[in-house]
């Protein structure tokens, strides 16, 4: 049985990300590019293609399985949507063990905190410094660089601070 890849993963991006913009203006299917390109193995570049289609599209799971994408794919797309009730702490340290999730979450990272595409905005600057912590956190907990309860205490503390 041959399995949907890379072109059909690039037609549906481009398809449900037509005419969305980033924070920056700039088209969203731009990011969705550099997070597959951040990524060395070519099922996790499916995932870092498609990481945001399940969240912030109408696109399911269900209609990636019925395009033919592997179920490991859907599995590890189905880890990196952030899924509404889900602490952020929660939603990486789920991420973690899935090998294609966590290389997709980590290009992701790197691309989000880029010094090319943070934006300093007068209006919203803690929310987004709050942000800028909480990736810096996760990457360093996903690339071992801290250790479970390290980042549940830090994460905790980036999100205390959001809340008031």
């Amino acid at each position: 049985m041959e399995y949907a890849g890379i072109d059909e993963a690039l037609a549906l991006v481009a398809k449900h990300f037509r005419g969305m913009t980033d924070k920056d203006g700039e088209p969203y299917v731009m990011h969705c590019l550099r997070v597959m390109m951040g990524c060395r193995e070519s099922d996790a570049q499916l995932v870092g293609l498609m990481h945001d289609l399940v969240e912030d599209t109408s696109v399911t799971l269900a209609d990636l399985r019925s395009q033919g994408f592997t179920d490991e794919v859907v599995a590890a797309v189905d880890l990196v949507t952030h899924k509404s009730g889900d602490s952020y702490a929660e939603y990486v340290v789920s991420i973690k063990s899935n090998p294609l999730a966590r290389e997709a979450k980590l290009s992701d990272l790197r691309d989000n905190s880029s010094i090319n595409r943070v934006l300093y905005r007068e209006p919203v600057r803690e929310r987004d410094l709050l942000r800028m912590q909480r990736y810096v956190l996760s990457y360093q907990y996903l690339s071992d660089r801290l250790d479970e309860t390290s980042y549940r205490r830090n994460m905790a503390r980036v999100e205390d601070v959001s809340a008031s």
